[in-house]
């Protein structure tokens, strides 16, 4: 019965898609709505094996797009441009996995939440670090991805751990299963990735210690577009649009984490 139920929400979502990509293809006077992401992030942002965007973050922005009759332009950037390009107009939105800061929101508008995640850790399969608080002592080597909110909280909060900022996420976890850093502090879902994948070496503390969402990035002042992007997610979210992007990419991490008793993202 559930195999039915996904089978049939993928032609909901898929049919919806096509619908609305055919009436934007057709709305020729509407102008694209530019979409900043990073396509580095599997399986939200990516691109598939003929290089084209990909994942679940990509395949809302299209949704949107087609929700609002308006052409899709996706420019793939670094994540720490995302705000900077926003704010000078390069891009209209940003869907890329970006946590709705009190910070941020000094420099741009937010939606409302698409999606409920924290901050994590992962730590050496050996290591005697059980939660955060053992983490900022002396001689700890903790890894952060930059531009993120694990490194804003490291700079908030630790005073005696070694911090060590690096531009890729898969370069930090490296850095955990070689043994050269004791700790790597990043979203729930990316730490549960990384420790799935190195079950020798690693362990990952998934209880988040910092509760976080996701929301898209709008620029300050476009009220119209704030409110059109929240109209959509809500619509999006009755048609049962997160269910089967949820069954589509990430069906392993909602059963595991059914067992581990954490709730799942959307």
């Amino acid at each position: 019965m559930k195999k039915n139920w996904a089978s049939f929400g993928f032609a909901l979502i898929g049919l919806f898609l096509l619908v609305g990509a055919t009436s934007a293809t057709q709305a020729d006077d509407s102008p694209p709505l530019v979409i900043g992401m990073e396509l580095n992030y599997p399986p939200f942002e990516m691109t598939d094996a003929t290089g084209n965007p990909s994942g679940v973050g990509v395949e809302m922005a299209q949704a949107l797009c087609a929700y609002l009759h308006r052409p899709i332009k996706i420019e793939n950037m670094p994540f720490e441009g995302l705000i900077p390009a926003l704010k000078t107009g390069r891009i209209d939105l940003i869907i890329s996995s970006m946590t709705a800061t009190d910070e941020r929101r000094k420099s741009i508008d937010f939606s409302d939440p698409y999606l409920n995640t924290g901050l994590a850790i992962l730590v050496k399969k050996d290591s005697p670090i059980q939660s955060i608080a053992d983490v900022d002592k002396p001689g700890t080597i903790v890894v952060l991805k930059t531009g993120t909110t694990s490194a804003t909280y490291a700079h908030d909060h630790f005073k005696n751990a070694t911090v060590l900022p690096l531009e890729q996420d898969t370069a930090c976890a490296l850095e955990v299963v070689q043994g050269k850093a004791d700790a790597f502090i990043y979203d729930q879902m990316s730490i549960y990735q990384f420790a799935k994948k190195h079950p020798d070496t690693t362990r990952g503390l998934l209880e988040p210690f910092q509760k976080e969402s996701w929301a898209i990035g709008i620029r300050k002042g476009n009220a119209e577009l704030e409110t059109q992007v929240n109209a959509f997610l809500r619509d999006f979210k009755a048609r049962k649009g997160f269910d089967a992007l949820g069954d589509k990419y990430l069906k392993d991490d909602k059963e595991d984490f059914r067992k581990m008793g954490f709730p799942f993202y959307f």
